[in-house]
């Protein structure tokens, strides 16, 4: 299985991987797999992803549980990785170094106009005591114009500057430049798999 990694976040000691393209597609089924092959906790939380602007605290209990109506999941408890699923809405890794909590944000177009990501935030300064100065945020492969009219990327790196982030990755990778490896839903006229985001508390 192949991963992306991305060596911000492994400078911060963050458990984290981006699954790639492959042949057969990968499904909720393999996640198990997917999670032992990135050496992160098989103890997992997914989110529903309705495209909003819900973000929930996750702990412990309810390993493979999904959660619903969130976009966003945001940690403070080793033992437990966190799952998103993506083909063209933006991955973001969040990572406080303060208290090591950590937060995965689905934010497609609708989610970002939302603000998803600075729910994120928000909820791991309250919850967990996190400064944003002393997070940093990275976003991942994501559609990008030419091949979508609107930037919604771009409106996400804004959102973490406005919540003070200190340190905002961009990877600036488009899925729809590089369909040998990504899958764009946009591209592939809703024809196409998924890419796994997960992330988990070194």
């Amino acid at each position: 299985m192949n991963f992306l990694r991305f060596s911000e976040l492994e400078r911060q000691g963050c458990l984290h991987g981006f699954t790639l393209r492959s042949d057969p597609t990968l499904g909720t089924a393999d996640i198990s797999q997917i999670l032992k092959e990135a050496g992160l906790p098989q103890n997992y939380v997914m989110g529903e992803q309705t495209h909003g602007a819900g973000v929930a605290v996750v702990g412990l209990g309810g390993g493979g549980r999904v959660i619903p109506e969130v976009d966003g999941l945001v940690t403070i408890e080793k033992n437990v990785s966190l799952v998103i699923r993506v083909a063209d809405c933006g991955p973001v890794w969040i990572r406080c170094g303060k208290t090591g909590a950590v937060g995965l944000v689905h934010s497609g177009r609708k989610g970002t106009e939302m603000g998803v990501v600075e729910v994120a935030v928000r909820k791991m300064r309250a919850e967990f005591g996190a400064e944003a100065r002393d997070m940093v945020a990275l976003l991942g492969p994501c559609i990008r114009p030419p091949h979508y009219e609107v930037d919604f990327a771009g409106e996400i790196l804004r959102q973490l500057a406005r919540e003070g982030v200190g340190e905002i990755v961009d990877t600036k990778i488009c899925t729809a430049d590089d369909l040998g490896r990504f899958y764009s839903y946009r591209s592939e006229k809703g024809k196409t798999g998924r890419h796994y985001a997960v992330m988990a508390m070194s």
